[in-house]
């Protein structure tokens, strides 16, 4: 049996994975969104800082894609999705999907909101702050 906070976060990943990154309802009003690494590592707040640093993200890639592949609930109403990203940058022509990019994403929710969004292009990386390396 998944918890409330998983099935929210699959939720969110089934929308992002065909592409559709329109709602943010389940998103806190003071939402904070991180790139912890990869090629520009920065971070937002806010609904409208949501859709900024995803716009950032999106337009460095053709046909950037997020799958993923599993889903952790941890303490503190955390819950870690493992994914694989695919795409094309832009300017240099990197293909994501022949570097096998393993990356993850850990989402703080509180009361059905999710409050925090911190994005790792580095799945080793994200283990490692979470102290599950």
């Amino acid at each position: 049996m998944t918890s409330a906070n998983v099935d929210l976060v699959r939720s969110i990943y089934a929308a992002w994975e065909r592409g559709d990154y329109s709602s943010a309802e389940w998103a806190d009003p003071q939402i904070e969104f991180v790139h912890a690494d990869g090629p520009a590592p920065d971070s937002w707040r806010g609904p409208e800082g949501l859709a900024e640093g995803t716009r950032a993200w999106i337009n460095v890639w053709e046909g950037m894609r997020a799958q993923a592949e599993d889903y952790r609930d941890l303490d503190g109403g955390r819950v870690l999705v493992l994914a694989h990203y695919s795409g094309r940058a832009k300017t240099s022509g990197l293909d994501l999907g022949r570097i096998a990019t393993a990356g993850a994403g850990v989402f703080y929710l509180r009361d059905g909101k999710v409050m925090r969004i911190v994005q790792y292009f580095d799945r080793d990386r994200a283990l490692a702050a979470l102290g599950l390396a």
